[in-house]
């Protein structure tokens, strides 16, 4: 069974954007997080899979377990593995996964440990990011010190490759660099303390002037309002 569009099979492109999202659900469910699928497949919807339904999605995600199977790789639990997706569709679903190997898949996890999720955004960002990640909706803390939270180092790097080494506060070039790269800090407009997501939604790239006028300015409840004016990604959080 091949779900389509219309009569229009589904694309590479369609078939790689759903082995992308599968997988960054599979790390963040594998770093102990709770994924919610009707939210994620709505993402999709909204994005790279525009015009297909939440069936066709789901049944997809479904195809995709049974490859992982077939490969003998983890798979998220909650999608019950579906065969018969017709061999073109299984063979781009498989080409997509051997693409990234568990090496990688292990720079994709979420951490809570700075160090860790600075060294993999980095290493992610030699590489362009084709479309927004998803991130994470609802952070969890961790538990070894409950100050910090699960952040995807994904988003981190895409964040830091849209602004193309400009403050996305200040409009300001970034004031160093660090390993020949231009510096900014990711930011969560809406705090992560504050339940705020870790999603692109949520995050813009500061200098670090920026990010600490963000956090201790007397202006910086007004400073903050105005980046949503200025960076036409982020959507104000409840």
């Amino acid at each position: 069974m091949e779900t389509s569009k219309g009569n229009n099979k589904w694309t590479d492109v369609e078939i790689q954007a759903s082995v992308d999202a599968y997988l960054d659900m599979l790390q963040r469910e594998q770093a102990g997080q709770k994924i919610n699928k009707a939210l994620e497949n709505r993402v999709l919807r909204e994005g790279p899979l525009a015009g297909r339904n939440a069936g066709a999605i789901e049944y997809r995600m479904q195809n995709i377990s049974a490859v992982l199977d077939q490969m003998g790789r983890r798979r998220i639990m909650g999608y019950k593995p579906a065969a018969h997706a017709g061999a073109n569709v299984e063979r781009i679903i498989r080409d997509r996964l051997d693409a990234i190997d568990d090496k990688q898949l292990e720079d994709l996890e979420p951490t809570a440990d700075d160090e860790t999720l600075e060294r993999r955004a980095t290493k992610l960002e030699k590489h362009p990011i084709e479309s927004p990640p998803q991130g994470v909706e609802k952070p969890q803390q961790s538990e070894s010190t409950g100050k910090t939270y699960f952040r995807d180092p994904v988003v981190r790097a895409w964040v830091r490759q849209q602004a193309k080494g400009i403050c996305e506060g200040c409009a300001q070039p970034a004031p160093f660099l660090v390993g020949g790269k231009p510096f900014l800090e990711v930011h969560h407009v809406k705090h992560l303390a504050q339940q705020g997501s870790d999603r692109t939604s949520n995050a813009v790239a500061l200098c670090p002037n920026c990010h600490r006028r963000c956090h201790h300015s007397a202006d910086k409840d007004e400073f903050t309002a105005s980046l949503y004016n200025k960076v036409d990604r982020l959507i104000r959080e409840d």
